[in-house]
């Protein structure tokens, strides 16, 4: 599957530049409406995580349902016509970008105001934990409004993980909408390695891909793949896999803090540390695809996205969810307190910015645009199915095929024979698999937790010490030289105490 992301990323931005006269950077975008009388809603996403159109005639998604899909403006530009065609009231944005949740939640700490953000699960939960979000209103659940696109289209799966989750006796699905989701896992060339080898956590520390992988330049990635190597036994053992209460226990596993297991998990991330060929955020992507690592760390939808491009040059990636578990992550849309200010007009439009994101054409343009898998389903509407039967349902002369169910996405029914995709086998182990794993994938997956302030500081300082210094890395050499300064320190003390005692 081709889908052109690169052109896009390159030539669409270079054409939103032109056109709002957005400094090289892309940082911020303005789309400014004509009527004096504006709604200014200020929204701040991901990097390159919104369809910003410019797409080439050939890019036309044509569905078997008779829809086609062609992205020609951003999507803030057709959410502004579309809210005046709709409720008669222009919209200004002001559109702005964050690299890690770590750099948005500074960003809101020196002072900068948003109405609406884009954060992940366990960002979202401290939001919520420090009563910084202003909740949803009631008609935003209202499902026989027409225009609650949300509500009416998320998947049944992220709707029941949403309304189940909580923080500190507050629902997430009080506060928040999801956008994108996935799971993590090993992103690999099957030439290079083994797939058993990639669905262990263990890979990084694994001598026989000495400096050939990559792992996240972040705490809360790459401690929970530490976690997963460090409990793998028990984290595999029948007694705790055919456990009642699996799934609490997982979790719970998962986000363990206690001083020794962040002791552990230190010790085992700078022993990855010496093996890896470098943490990252990013470049992960072109390593891979340029064949200098043979595997990395990575999210299912930039899995999906690396995949497509080594795949131009008949380059064919697979991707591994490591066997003992899975993060199961999320990003939602909040909006601010600090922001929204009591503004029922500006509240209104924020709903409806998430609400026109969710018609499920819109999902399927984001979809395209970035790679990765939106919450959305669709409800009665079956366009994004028959988006992923465009994308992945096998060619009728096939013969080496596989029957795959994604009903848990679509009805919350994964026997729901209306929902079985028949594809080329591998694609068992490639996009479709990264973009909608299975079931068996979902049920050893587990939710990243928030840490409160003294498990966030312990995190923090066992990750300062990975990143910046690993007192095995000192060599013997160094070791002498210090006690042998020791020794010449020591004995000129002695000799200068010698001294005073004769006196």
């Amino acid at each position: 599957m081709l889908r052109g992301i690169f052109k896009k990323l390159g030539i669409g931005l270079s054409a939103l530049a032109v056109a709002t006269g957005v400094a090289a950077n892309y940082k911020t975008v303005n789309i400014t409406a004509k009527s004096e009388e504006v709604i200014k809603l200020r929204i701040c996403n991901w990097e390159e995580y919104i369809d910003l159109g410019g797409w080439d005639e050939e890019e036309l998604i044509e569905l078997d349902n008779g829809i086609s899909i062609l992205g020609e403006q951003t999507m803030m530009d057709d959410f502004c016509d579309w809210y005046y065609d709709t409720y008669g009231k222009r919209v200004e944005i002001e559109y702005s970008c964050f690299g890690t949740n770590e750099d948005l939640y500074n960003q809101l700490n020196l002072g900068d105001t948003y109405d609406l953000v884009c954060p992940s699960e366990y960002m979202i939960m401290k939001l919520i934990a420090e009563d910084r979000l202003q909740p949803l209103s009631e008609g935003f659940f209202d499902e026989s409004n027409e225009y609650n696109y949300y509500i009416n289209g998320v998947s049944p799966f992220i709707r029941e993980a949403f309304e189940t989750n909580e923080i500190d006796g507050k629902r997430w699905a009080d506060y928040a909408a999801g956008f994108m989701w996935g799971v993590t896992g090993i992103l690999y060339n099957p030439d290079e390695m083994e797939a058993s080898d990639a669905a262990d956590w263990n890979v990084f520390n694994n001598p026989e891909y000495y400096r050939r992988i990559t792992i996240k330049d972040n705490v809360r990635d790459s401690y929970f793949g530490a976690v997963g190597a460090l409990k793998r036994d028990m984290l595999m053992s029948d007694e705790f896999v055919n456990a009642p209460d699996y799934r609490e226990r997982l979790a719970e596993e998962m986000n363990d803090v206690s001083p020794e297991t962040i002791e552990a998990a230190q010790n085992l991330l700078q022993d990855m540390k010496d093996n890896v060929y470098a943490f990252e955020t990013d470049s992960g992507k072109a390593d891979i695809v340029s064949g200098k690592i043979a595997a990395n760390y990575q999210w299912s939808g930039d899995a999906v996205y690396a995949m497509d491009l080594a795949e131009e040059d008949d380059v064919y990636l697979e991707f591994a969810v490591p066997e003992e578990c899975t993060n199961l992550w999320f990003d939602g849309w909040v909006m601010l307190k600090s922001g929204i200010a009591g503004d029922a007009e500006k509240q209104h439009a924020a709903e409806a910015f998430i609400n026109f994101l969710s018609m499920p054409e819109n999902a399927v343009r984001n979809m395209y645009y970035i790679g990765y898998t939106s919450v959305i389903s669709g409800g009665d509407d079956d366009t994004v199915y028959q988006y992923l039967n465009w994308c992945y349902a096998a060619e009728d002369e096939e013969e080496d095929t596989i029957e795959y169910p994604v009903g848990f996405f679509f009805t919350g029914d994964n026997a729901d024979e209306d929902y079985v995709l028949v594809t080329a086998e591998d694609q068992g182990r490639r996009q479709l698999y990264a973009q909608y794993p299975p079931q068996e994938v979902l049920n050893r997956s587990a939710i990243m937790q928030y840490f409160d302030e003294d498990a966030s500081k312990a995190t923090n300082k066992m990750w300062i010490n990975v990143r910046c210094y690993n007192i095995k890395d000192v060599a013997l050499s160094t070791w002498l030289c210090i006690a042998a300064v020791i020794c010449f320190i020591f004995a000129i003390v002695m000799k200068i105490r010698s001294g005073r005692y004769r006196e």
